[in-house]
């Protein structure tokens, strides 16, 4: 009977689940921090070289397996304060070339982290034995360990510069035979065998006076329908004791109700210790043999809907804890999340600055281009003969005594003919030839009344100023030659 009973609790498992439904604003959480991750991975490219710098085109070759789809060159436009570039040999007698090397201000930050990993110490330490308490036989290895460090806001080098500080705690045991490191618990905290929910339930019994019984919030998005058979079987095992955690499970079986609970307990209590309450489902499998999940445990997040969301952002699976998030802002907030809000920070900065250039370029650019003649849609052209003819004429004709010069391109025609010397420094060879007819000004009888190298100095962007001296035919029989010191 007691098999029957045990293999009906193993069938309701496995029929009644949830069909999976997306959450934007839970997606968007996990996408509002795709921008600094990415930005976070160069910079850890950087640090991790000899001396923490790196030639920029052998940080250009690494885009691919660091995912940057833009080149290095505008990451750093798009993030100015992060590194400074300097030129440098990558070996004697060789060109000199640019290099990436933490700016102070990156520094300053990474200087201020280390002082939120002391600051916190405790708080990693309660963390890290909380993971060894929920683990089979309270060891766990070294190196899960350490690939879950960003995911619990353990600092690089935990393993090296605090377990050895807390012997009281830590054991760290090597495994000659296989190479492998393992992290074991020495003593048992009971003050760290508590879990969040316990915590929760006692603070709400000290605050009401009534004893209030350990549970899981469950909460579903609005618009979220499930089965009437669900929602039975749901309240059901809602009503099912508590099991922390922290408590022996070995005696369980593992297709039983109560290991679903305990299960259910352990994802809840690593995605509360986790720094965003997420972690990514490939990762939490890999302490399927520590915390004795089953091989189909990511079913435990879409089955329980109201107290996980499975998000498929990004094509990776990642667990999430609701009522740690309000839409898509995370509100439960650990301390230990000032890490990266310094880094966040700086890059908010940067954006800032950059926005800030680029608008005093781009006003800089309109000052200049006010008034000026809207560049055309073709290639810049030489002024022809005819242009050059009728410059030079109009400088043969101006009088003596200088007129503020008319606006640009005017025409401005005298009345009476202008006297043939002025005292405007150019100097007139005359010789006989052949005309050049009307290209070169022979019939042009009234020309601008303004010296050429103003009349130059006022011709449209687009066309391309002559040299300053060239001599050109002009009224059928002389050579004039033009020769100006005035600079355009």
């Amino acid at each position: 009977i007691g098999y029957l009973q045990l293999s009906l609790h193993s069938l309701l498992i496995i029929n009644n689940h949830i069909v999976w439904r997306k959450d934007q604003k839970l997606d968007q959480a996990i996408e509002n921090d795709k921008s600094w991750k990415l930005c976070a991975k160069v910079v850890k490219e950087v640090l991790n070289e000899p001396d923490q710098v790196i030639p920029l085109r052998y940080l250009e070759k690494r885009r691919e397996r660091l995912r940057l789809p833009i080149r290095i060159e505008t990451f750093l436009s798009r993030n100015p304060l992060l590194f400074d570039v300097y030129c440098d040999q990558i070996k004697p007698k060789t060109q000199p070339v640019k290099f990436l090397r933490v700016s102070d201000r990156l520094q300053r930050v990474l200087d201020r982290n280390e002082s939120v990993y002391v600051e916190n110490e405790p708080l990693i330490v309660a963390k890290l034995c909380k993971l060894l308490m929920m683990s089979k036989d309270n060891v766990v290895s070294a190196d899960k360990l350490v690939h879950v460090k960003r995911e619990f806001g353990f600092p690089n080098d935990f393993l090296v510069n605090l377990v050895p500080k807390y012997p009281e705690y830590f054991r760290l045991v090597e495994n000659l035979g296989e190479g492998n490191s393992f992290l074991e618990l020495v003593s048992w905290n009971p003050e760290f065998a508590k879990s969040v929910i316990e915590r929760r339930a006692d603070e709400e019994s000290e605050l009401t006076g009534i004893k209030i019984r350990p549970s899981f919030n469950w909460k579903l998005p609005a618009g979220f329908l499930i089965r009437k058979e669900m929602r039975e079987w749901i309240r059901d095992w809602m009503e099912r004791p508590y099991i922390s955690p922290y408590d022996d499970a070995s005696n369980l079986d593992q297709a039983s109700l109560e290991m679903e609970k305990r299960t259910v307990g352990v994802f809840h209590e690593l995605l509360s210790l986790s720094l965003y309450k997420r972690i990514p489902v490939p990762i939490l499998g890999k302490f399927t043999e520590e915390f004795r999940f089953s091989n189909a445990f990511s079913s435990v997040f879409t089955r329980h809907s109201g107290i996980f969301y499975m998000s498929l952002k990004g094509g990776i699976k990642t667990a999430m804890l609701r009522e740690a998030y309000k839409g898509d802002e995370l509100i439960d907030r650990d301390p230990l999340l000032e890490v990266n809000d310094n880094f966040i920070e700086l890059l908010a900065e940067g954006h800032k600055q950059r926005e800030e250039q680029l608008k005093l370029k781009k006003q800089a650019v309109k000052d200049v281009t006010v008034g000026m003649v809207p560049l055309p849609p073709f290639a810049p052209r030489p002024l022809c003969n005819f242009q050059l003819a009728l410059a030079n004429q109009a400088c043969s004709y101006l009088p003596s005594s200088q007129i503020p010069p008319p606006p640009p391109f005017s025409q401005v025609f005298p009345t009476t003919p202008p006297p043939p010397e002025h005292s405007h420094g150019h100097k007139h060879n005359h010789s006989h030839g052949d005309a050049l007819g009307h290209e070169n000004g022979q019939n042009q009888s009234h020309v601008d009344d303004e010296c050429v190298c103003e009349l130059l100095g006022r011709l449209p962007p687009f066309l391309v100023k002559p040299l300053h001296e060239y001599t050109v035919r002009v009224a059928g029989s002389c050579n004039t030659t033009y020769s100006c010191g005035v600079q355009l």
